[in-house]
């Protein structure tokens, strides 16, 4: 096949990003950390390395898996993946956080379940190129990566993203960007077994520098919706919670059965078809409290992504903030998947000023982000290590972000 680079990729697919392909700021360090890696590991220098970025979701959680809509934006801070081609079909890689590196083959990778760990996440994206018919090339690689994990930040897709750019480039595969987010996303799902929707993978693909990613998971249609921060005088305040996940992943894969149930019972493909008009009607229908508020839920976060995107086309930015705010009271009460050290970093978010708030994520631990005025960014930042501090949890990490871009080589 005669293919194209990621770069090129994203060239036509989402034109007008303007920040592909550089390397600034921390991206730099960690891409020096991964090529180290790799000469270090190969004793080579590498063919290129390729980055993608942990993500952000502005609002619209756990509406991926019923065909709904979803805000995310990808973050700066990003995994790097280092790499060459092998002559063989084989597969070496090399990780900062990992003891030995890991190899595999062909037979290994065909085989759902054999490679395990944290190198999952790369067999499965070399399994679900092969599986789709592209001739992968053997590649030796190293990764590096300042997207913390377990904090909700989508380090998982940040990986599955970088590596499929290394291999997509290194091999000349023609795959262009705006298919590579549901390969990544089977990876997921059926090499590593993870239940998640499309959207960490979308945004740590297609996202564009200074605009959140307006995605219909339905049909996978995007839209890139401007979010000038500095603009509005504003910035988004990241807490990562440090919160450890408390049965995350059970939890998660209860959520997604009970909305597949629910769409069932109301004779619906994905709850993404109950209109707002037909809730209370479609909530009557259904057979238990807990299920109603599920539905309720998601439902309503579908309208909330609709009503923000509206404010943000018209560029009334400061005005999303209420909606951030109703979307964390409903997956607290509704869904049920807060913790309470997210649940007091978004009160004393909102107690010291920030115009919204709402955990971002999964659920059961991770980030929130709020909506400040640049100006209050610090003392919120410090309200809420003060409170975390009263209450003996262990102390936030906090940060402030900008939209910024997709997948990328960068060099």
């Amino acid at each position: 096949m005669t293919g194209r680079s990621v770069s090129e990729a994203h060239a036509d697919a989402d034109a007008g990003d303007g920040t592909a392909g550089t390397t600034t700021g921390v991206t730099a360090d960690v891409a020096a950390r991964a090529t180290a890696g790799f000469c270090s590991r190969y004793a080579a220098e590498p063919a290129g390395r390729w980055a993608a970025p942990g993500r952000v979701n502005l609002i619209g959680e756990h509406t991926d898996y019923n065909d709904g809509y979803v805000l995310p934006f990808a973050l700066p801070l990003r995994t790097v993946v280092a790499a060459a081609a092998r002559e063989d079909q084989g597969w070496t890689v090399w990780s900062e956080l990992a003891d030995h590196p890991v190899e595999f083959g062909p037979e290994a990778v065909d085989e759902p379940g054999r490679v395990t760990g944290w190198a999952a996440y790369v067999a499965g994206v070399v399994w679900a190129l092969r599986d789709a018919g592209y001739a992968v090339p053997g590649a030796r690689l190293a990764i590096a990566s300042d997207v913390p994990l377990g904090s909700g930040l989508s380090s998982s897709a940040a990986l599955e993203a970088a590596v499929l750019a290394a291999l997509v480039d290194l091999g000349g595969l023609d795959l262009p960007a705006e298919k590579q987010p549901r390969l990544a996303q089977r990876a997921e799902n059926h090499y590593v077994g993870a239940p998640t929707g499309i959207m960490d993978q979308s945004a740590a693909v297609r996202c564009r520098a200074g605009h959140a990613l307006f995605l219909d998971c339905r049909d996978e249609s995007v839209e890139h919706i401007p979010f000038d921060l500095d603009e509005a005088g504003l910035a988004v305040l990241v807490v990562d919670s440090r919160a450890p996940h408390r049965h995350a992943d059970g939890e998660y894969a209860s959520r997604r059965r009970s909305c597949e149930r629910a769409a069932a019972a109301l004779g619906v493909p994905a709850l993404r078809d109950v209109a707002m008009a037909d809730l209370d009607a479609a909530l009557d229908r259904l057979p238990d409290d807990e299920t109603r508020r599920r539905v309720r839920h998601v439902v309503t976060e579908d309208q909330r992504v609709l009503d923000t995107v509206t404010l943000l086309r018209a560029g009334r930015v400061r005005e999303i903030g209420p909606l951030l705010t109703a979307s964390h009271a409903s997956m607290r009460d509704d869904f049920e998947i807060t913790v309470p050290e997210i649940d007091t970093a978004v009160e004393t978010a909102l107690a010291a000023g920030a115009l919204g708030a709402r955990m971002t994520g999964g659920g059961f631990g991770g980030c929130v982000l709020a909506l400040v005025d640049a100006d209050r960014a610090v003392a919120v930042a410090d309200a809420v290590r003060h409170a975390y501090a009263e209450r003996a949890f262990t102390a936030p990490h906090t940060t402030t972000v900008l939209p910024t871009t997709g997948a990328t080589r960068l060099g």
